[in-house]
């Protein structure tokens, strides 16, 4: 417990009082911590003791300025020993600016998508008028959907493009049950790639500038260009490696689904969904009823030229053609 009033409720954002000089009761009062916690922060060498006169302390525009820019840093997420470095850096003449500059650059979005505002009624229609209350409970709770204080009837979508991936899913016969389910899966792999990224990068790029803390400015600076510069990168490995498995277990899983002798894992032959722009392609090409023929042959060929051109790359690396006998 910090004892500080929440962010919105805290009267830091007008101006200053005019009074340079303040008992503790008025510092709590502009600063928006409680005594309590100032007491705390001097005990923790976090704030300066105050100036004695006579039989009272006396707090000046310093010890305000600084429990703001405290305040400023918990509300980012820094802890107070971390604070406290921080301004004991600030103290001995290294600005936390740049700094501050790249926490703005770490927090700040990390994709152009803008979030939307959606009701329930469009919610239902979308999915056909199954999204029920556990539907919403679900995706509230995934992050997809983000309640608005004061409405019960709309919800934020951070994420647009991913409502719309659900929604299509939906509609070709994924039960939203199944896709919370998978969401969760699916959560839980990307933050680990996201993790091994970030310590790929820590330990390659970053350490040269943020090897210490706290960082100077120049540092932190660099460091914040970098996060701009890298930023883009992660999706676009996971993007291009994604496409590269898809592509390879789509054709794997598809040479399965139309051998001949069926399934190699036992089970019964089941329908495979291709998309319907390639359907219609190969539909005004061979016709309806040559359609399924065609897809099949389509794809045994594609398996013989991968198997040709495995073999002559085996065989390539062996003897020659002309000392086979």
């Amino acid at each position: 417990m910090t004892g500080r009033q929440p962010a919105h409720d805290r009267p830091t954002s007008g101006p200053a009082p005019p009074v340079a000089e303040y008992r503790i009761e008025d510092l709590a009062h502009h600063s928006g911590a409680t005594v309590r916690t100032i007491r705390a922060y001097q005990d923790r060498g976090l704030l300066p003791r105050p100036e004695r006169r006579g039989r009272s302390n006396v707090y000046g525009a310093a010890h305000l300025t600084r429990l703001r820019r405290i305040g400023d840093l918990l509300d980012r997420g820094y802890t107070l020993a971390s604070i406290k470095e921080l301004l004991e850096a600030w103290d001995a003449g290294r600005g936390l600016g740049g700094v501050l500059g790249l926490v703005a650059e770490v927090q700040g979005p990390w994709t152009d998508e803008k979030a939307a505002r959606i009701t329930r009624a469009e919610l239902a229609e979308r999915f056909g008028g199954t999204a029920d209350e556990k539907s919403f409970a679900d995706a509230v709770e995934l992050g997809v959907l983000e309640r608005i204080p004061g409405s019960e009837d709309e919800f934020l979508v951070p994420s647009p493009q991913e409502l719309a991936v659900a929604a299509e899913l939906h509609a070709a016969g994924v039960p939203l049950s199944a896709m919370s389910g998978h969401l969760r899966e699916l959560r839980g792999q990307v933050e680990h790639i996201a993790a091994r990224f970030l310590e790929f990068t820590a330990e390659h790029v970053f350490a040269r500038c943020l090897g210490h803390t706290p960082p100077t400015d120049a540092e932190a600076a660099e460091a914040a260009a970098l996060v701009r510069r890298l930023r883009p990168l992660a999706q676009q490995t996971v993007d291009a490696e994604l496409a590269r498995a898809m592509r390879a277990f789509a054709t794997r899983h598809l040479q399965r689904r139309l051998s001949p002798d069926g399934p190699s894992d036992g089970q019964e032959p089941r329908p495979v969904l291709l998309p319907a722009r390639t359907m219609d392609a190969v539909r005004k090409l061979v016709g309806e009823e040559q359609a399924a023929a065609f897809v099949a042959a389509a794809a045994e060929r594609e398996v013989q030229a991968r198997t040709l051109d495995s073999l002559a790359a085996t065989h390539s690396q062996g003897r020659p053609f002309d000392q086979m006998g």
